[in-house]
């Protein structure tokens, strides 16, 4: 009888514990966040535009490497063992340094879509902040992370928010 009792007062507690427990959730398309926001379109229009310039530049050394090669292997038949090493050995050079070139603009692509877009995501966070505040929501998870949900969409109130946040920073910036 006591063991019955208190497996009784058990399950109350708990019971009583995970009612408590619940929080208020909701979820957001962050990606829709995004795709509203006129600073994150240009940001993604300049990083497009510096990829374009990287590439272009890549692809005609590449072009001038191979040219050079395929130049050295149609005088080889006319140049000494020696003179042909040491021009063999001169764009080997030049293939190391495309090489380190190619490394270099992709970690300088790398660094400028995280400067374009930390304002932008900062931002986001802002708005997701200001939103759970108002709406008194305790979680908020990201649409492309859940399997189903049925769930409480809180995106399009946080669109609205972002586009205050970067109409206020706009007009911050004209001041400054």
């Amino acid at each position: 009888m006591m063991k019955k009792l208190m497996l009784a007062l058990f399950v109350t507690v708990l019971t009583f514990g995970s009612v408590q427990a619940q929080s208020n959730l909701a979820h957001v398309s962050t990606q829709k966040v995004l795709d509203t926001m006129p600073s994150r379109k240009s940001a993604m229009v300049e990083l497009e535009r510096f990829e374009e310039r990287a590439f272009r530049e890549l692809q005609e050394t590449q072009k001038k490497l191979q040219d050079d090669y395929n130049k050295l292997q149609s005088e080889k038949v006319g140049m000494s063992p020696t003179a042909y090493k040491f021009e063999e050995d001169r764009l080997m050079r030049k293939s190391q340094e495309f090489q380190q070139r190619q490394q270099e603009l992709d970690q300088q692509i790398k660094y400028l879509g995280e400067e374009l877009n930390g304002p932008i995501l900062d931002m986001v966070q802002k708005a997701v902040e200001t939103v759970c505040k108002i709406e008194k929501i305790d979680y908020v998870l990201d649409e492309s992370t859940l399997l189903y949900s049925k769930g409480r969409d809180i995106t399009d109130k946080v669109v609205k928010e972002v586009l205050k946040l970067e109409a206020a920073a706009a007009a911050a910036e004209k001041k400054d």
